[in-house]
């Protein structure tokens, strides 16, 4: 049986990650502007359910990255090899996951605003 008490938990992490870290809030706004322009543009459905799972692993990445670093910062707060790296990792993760993100918004927004923008004649 699934108990209440774990939905709570789990949107007390939302909650905590978006107050707590600002790289989460810039990532949701790139989230709702993609949403937004896959409205205003008229995605198919398939494209609108590559861009939502592409907003989805930009944020959970960015949420894992958000857990490494306060799990490394609960074991040790001095400088270790191994902390660096736990970090870096996790950060680079969300690099790549957000410039892959980038690609995918080229590749399915960029041929919708060229049809816009070649039916406008000057």
């Amino acid at each position: 049986m699934i108990k209440l008490s774990s939905f709570r938990h789990a949107y007390d992490g939302v909650i905590v990650t978006f107050k707590e870290h600002p790289n989460i809030r810039f990532h949701m706004l790139a989230g709702l502007t993609a949403t937004l322009l896959s409205y205003l543009l008229n995605l198919n459905r398939l494209e609108f359910v590559i861009i939502l799972f592409t907003i989805s692993l930009v944020i959970t990445s960015e949420m894992i990255n958000t857990a490494i670093e306060s799990m490394t910062d609960l074991i040790t707060l001095e400088y270790r090899k191994e902390a660096k790296i736990a970090k870096d990792v996790a950060a680079g993760m969300v690099l790549i996951n957000s410039l892959l993100a980038v690609i995918v918004a080229i590749i399915v927004f960029l041929p919708h605003l060229l049809i816009i923008t070649s039916n406008q004649t000057p």
